[in-house]
């Protein structure tokens, strides 16, 4: 899976770092990031269920 963040919509509600934070962490801007070596999700179950509790949508997961 690929694992995309849009930077522009994010607004740092941390839901994704909470949900899983074996994937997700945030910057130093408090925006979602991807923890090194985890863009492609690492086959963390959770990922999926950052992208639904994300508030405003920030979080795309596709196909490789």
């Amino acid at each position: 899976m690929r694992i995309d963040i849009d930077k522009e919509s994010c607004v740092g509600a941390g839901q994704c770092a909470l949900t899983a934070p074996g994937v997700f962490t945030q910057d130093d801007d408090g925006l979602s990031a991807l923890l090194p070596g985890r863009e492609d999700g690492g086959g963390d179950p959770m990922v999926r269920e950052a992208v639904r509790v994300c508030p405003v949508g920030a979080i795309a997961v596709t196909a490789p």
